[in-house]
């Protein structure tokens, strides 16, 4: 009998898309006379089910996402205003990037439908940006940390590096003051 071997709101390659996207829901093909489903199909918002082995879970490695930021990832929402044939222009037609932030996937970034027209190109690379944030914050920390252990031994390019990823560090951490009334 099959068994599912990836759960909601589980972020998956889908190797025959070549997106990341994240399981919707988990649809068993029951057969009559047997107890457990026959057969486990994913619906990841793509506009077809995949099988499992379609689908690649997520590695989560030394670069996963900040703890304290949580998991951002990027979903797919279907494209309400358009149909696939009229969206055939975009990189991927029927849906658009969303960036979720939050576990129960609120929050986030979402962009107009007439912007995401306008340059679908730039609105994947900037939501592929925004869900990239906090693997570059910890990436600009280690950098920091690594060069702040021995400054005197570290070479001229990096400790420019550091200089700049410590300038984005300090603007992360500024709190603005609030508004003269």
């Amino acid at each position: 009998m099959a068994k599912a071997q990836f759960h909601r709101n589980q972020k998956v390659w889908v190797e025959s898309v070549g997106a990341w996207a994240v399981v919707e829901k988990i649809v068993p093909v029951w057969a009559k006379g047997f107890d457990e489903p026959v057969r486990i199909t994913y619906d990841v918002g793509l506009g077809r089910e995949f099988l499992a082995n379609e689908l690649r879970a997520e590695d989560k490695g030394e670069d996963g996402g900040d703890a304290d930021l949580g998991d951002w990832r990027l979903l797919r929402a279907r494209n309400k205003w358009q149909t696939q044939e009229d969206c055939a222009h975009h990189p991927y037609p029927g849906t658009y990037p969303v960036v979720v932030t939050d576990p129960n996937d609120w929050g986030g970034w979402r962009t107009p439908g007439a912007e995401y027209d306008r340059d679908p190109r730039k609105i994947e690379f900037q939501a592929r940006l925004i869900a990239s944030a906090p693997r570059l914050l910890k990436l600009a920390q280690d950098l920091n940390d690594l060069v702040a252990e021995a400054p005197e031994d570290a070479p001229g390019d990096i400790l420019a590096l550091a200089r700049r990823a410590q300038t984005v560090l300090r603007y992360l951490a500024e709190v603005p003051a609030p508004a003269a009334q």
